[in-house]
């Protein structure tokens, strides 16, 4: 199964506006740096966004903003301790899974 259009098009969006620095959810934040200086932020990011985003069943994506309202505020919390994710993180949005063995 392939996945669809839409789905590479919300990773695309979600991936450009995070690398560029332009995410809207976190314009008072600077994550810029995590990339080069800790980047597993930005994995642990891409993790949550990954887990929490749903299609319907025709591959349309059905929550993308709420994807990524939850990665950023992990980025915002890494960033800013003072910042208090709500609802909190459950253990399965942050889970990290393995490369495809092929």
């Amino acid at each position: 199964m392939k996945l669809s259009n839409d789905f590479s098009g919300a990773l695309r969006t979600f991936a450009y506006f995070m690398a560029s620095g332009t995410h809207y959810m976190l314009e008072d934040i600077d994550y810029l740096s995590l990339y080069g200086e800790e980047p597993g932020a930005i994995e642990i990011a891409f993790a949550i966004f990954a887990n929490n985003i749903e299609m319907d069943d025709y591959g349309q994506v059905i929550n993308f903003t709420y994807a990524q309202k939850r990665a950023t505020d992990y980025i915002r919390t890494y960033c800013d301790p003072s910042f208090e994710m709500s609802p909190p993180l459950e253990e399965w949005e942050d889970a990290l899974y393995g490369p495809p063995n092929t």
